[in-house]
């Protein structure tokens, strides 16, 4: 596919840049620095940065498994930052209402102060950089990058 002069690979490489931005600046305006695990999406995020501008500008067989790792760790902070989000905003429910019984206290978890799913973002955005990096042709064998 190539739309007005674009590959598709170079389309789908410049989504996960614009998410990687996107999501850096919406965790700063936040102020999303306050603990130790609360500064892993922004560490995750500028190794991010810095792996797909390399990869993007140089797409040899080191710079694209350094990308992929990194994407294999926003996946993983990901899930991690949905299970964070989760279980601060039960914390915070049933200290306010104690008595919650198991689907409301859910429902109060997923819709708490904390954005409960708001970290699936940074996982997504390190699917589809998995997505662009697999099969790359500059990981084949006979590749002379």
């Amino acid at each position: 596919m190539n739309v007005r002069g674009y590959s598709l690979s170079q389309m789908i490489l410049a989504i996960v840049l614009l998410g990687i931005v996107g999501l850096i600046a919406e965790l700063l305006l936040l102020e999303h620095f306050d603990s130790a695990t609360q500064l892993i999406p922004l560490i995750s995020l500028g190794a991010g940065l810095a792996t797909t501008i390399a990869a993007a500008r140089r797409p040899t067989p080191v710079t694209l498994r350094v990308f992929s790792v990194v994407m294999i760790v926003f996946v993983l902070a990901g899930i991690l930052g949905l299970v964070l989000h989760f279980k601060g905003n039960v914390e915070w429910a049933l200290e306010r209402h104690p008595d919650l019984g198991r689907m409301t206290l859910i429902w109060e978890a997923l819709t708490g102060a904390t954005p409960a799913l708001a970290p699936g973002a940074l996982a997504q955005v390190g699917l589809l950089g998995l997505a662009w990096s697999y099969r790359h042709p500059a990981l084949r064998p006979d590749s002379k990058n």
